[in-house]
C-alpha cells in the first residue's frame, strides 16, 4: 500500500515526539559538536560574525556554536515548540540566543542582516511545492551580507537510494518502539512513523516526506537562488556508531556565498 502524506505534515510534526523519536541525531552532543566541527572547517565563520541557524529546531548547533565564543546566533524555525524548547534552555543556560519563529520562506528579518546562514539537518525538501526551497534558498541570499556564507546540510540522494532500507526500526530505553517504513517515488522519500509504548500501546501514527538531492541537483538550485563559490561536500556521516539513521545517515554539506 502506497504511504499517503499530508503536504503540510512539516506544520505539526516537530514536537516533543520528534525530539524523541530523533533523539539520537538531534539530541546527541557529540553528533552535534562533529557537525559544529564541520560548519568551522568548511566555512570562514569568525567569533564576532552574526550567523542564523535558518531552520534551526531547538537550536543545536546555535548552543554549540555559543559555547566556543560565538556570541551572536539566531534561531528561526516554524515549530513553536523547537522555538520555545530552545529559548527556555537558552535562558536557564544563560545563552545570548535570539529565536524566532515563523516561515523560513518569508522570514521577516531585516535584509544583509547576517554574516552566515545555516540550515542545517535536511531542511531543504519538505515541501511538496518544488519552489518552495528556492524561495527558502533566496530568502538565505536576502538576509545575508554581501560576501556571505550559506551552509546546506543535506541528505545525499544517491547513496540513500544506494542503500535504501525499505523497514527499520529501534528502541528508546525500556518502553519506546519507533518502527519506520518507506517508499521512494520519484525524487521523494515517504515514511510512516509508529510509535510504540510496550506498556500503553500506540503513541503515534504519522507519515512524513523529504526530496532527494545529488550534488548536481543541488549546485543547480543554489546557483539558481544566486549564489556562487559552490562547493559540494558528500559522505559526511556524524554518527560513531553504525546504525540506520534515517535521513541523518550519508550527508550532503554545500558551501557557497553571496556575490
Amino acid at each position: 500500500m502506497s504511504i499517503k502524506v499530508d503536504p503540510e505534515w512539516w506544520k505539526t510534526l516537530f514536537d516533543e515526539i520528534y525530539l524523541l523519536t530523533d533523539a539520537r541525531s538531534i539530541c546527541e552532543d557529540e553528533v552535534t559538536r562533529r557537525e559544529v566541527d564541520m560548519i568551522c572547517e568548511l566555512i570562514p565563520v569568525c567569533p564576532g560574525d552574526r550567523i542564523l541557524d535558518l531552520c534551526g529546531g531547538q537550536g543545536r548547533h546555535c548552543f554549540e556554536l555559543s559555547r566556543r565564543g560565538y556570541a551572536r546566533c539566531t534561531v528561526f524555525d516554524y515549530s513553536a515548540f523547537l522555538i520555545n524548547h530552545g529559548r527556555t534552555c537558552a535562558m536557564d543556560q544563560d545563552k545570548p540566543i535570539d529565536f524566532v519563529q515563523g516561515d523560513a520562506r518569508s522570514t521577516g528579518l531585516k535584509s544583509c542582516t547576517f554574516d552566515c546562514v545555516l540550515i542545517m539537518g535536511n531542511s531543504l525538501g519538505y515541501i511538496l511545492d518544488e519552489d518552495a526551497d528556492n524561495l527558502i534558498l533566496c530568502e538565505a541570499g536576502r538576509v545575508l551580507c554581501s560576501g556571505g556564507w550559506l551552509l546546506i546540510d543535506v541528505v545525499e540522494g544517491v547513496s540513500i537510494i544506494k542503500n535504501f532500507n525499505p523497514i527499520a526500526w529501534h528502541e528508546i530505553g525500556n518502553d519506546i518502539v519507533v518502527c519506520r517504513q518507506r517508499e521512494i517515488h520519484d525524487r521523494v522519500v515517504c515514511s510512516r512513523e509508529l510509535v510504540i509504548s510496550k506498556e500503553r500501546g500506540l503513541v503515534c501514527d504519522r507519515t512524513y516526506s523529504i526530496r532527494l538531492y545529488n550534488p548536481k541537483s543541488l549546485e543547480a538550485l543554489v546557483y539558481e537562488a544566486g549564489f556562487h563559490r559552490i562547493k559540494i561536500h558528500t559522505e559526511f556521516i556524524p554518527h560513531s556508531i553504525k546504525g540506520d539513521y534515517g535521513f541523518m545517515n550519508h550527508r550532503m554539506m554545500v558551501t557557497c556565498q553571496k556575490p
